[in-house]
């Protein structure tokens, strides 16, 4: 059996969409203000610390597939990824998305190890 492996999570970008923000965000609404761009995680199946619950929502399926070895599955790589092991993925808010890249990485995860950078 194939040992649980972390998975990298890199925060790239921080948006917001100002038309729509606009339109229904509350006044002064910005980017995220729980994650900032360049921010590293490393995670398998429980949320690293310090990330935000929301996105863990989002994400954390591509997460679990990637620390168990699951690179070149058809549901992502080849369908929108070109390159095994790695995923690029957002969180759920529609007004300001974090963008984030997961890479599969040959860190042995050991029970409740998480690290945050």
């Amino acid at each position: 059996m194939q040992s649980m492996k972390k998975v990298k999570i890199t925060i790239l970008k921080t948006t917001l969409d100002e038309e729509l923000a606009k339109e229904y965000g509350v006044d002064g609404l910005s980017s995220c203000p729980l994650m900032n761009e360049g921010q590293v995680f490393y995670a398998d199946y429980a949320k690293p610390e310090g990330f935000c619950d929301e996105a863990w929502k989002a994400i954390y399926q591509y997460v679990f597939a990637l620390a168990h070895g699951a690179e070149n599955v058809n549901w992502y790589y080849h369908d929108w990824i070109k390159k095994p092991g790695v995923a690029i993925v957002s969180c759920n808010d529609g007004l300001r998305p974090v963008i984030m890249k997961l890479e599969a990485t040959d860190i042995d995860s050991k029970e409740h190890d998480l690290v945050s950078d």
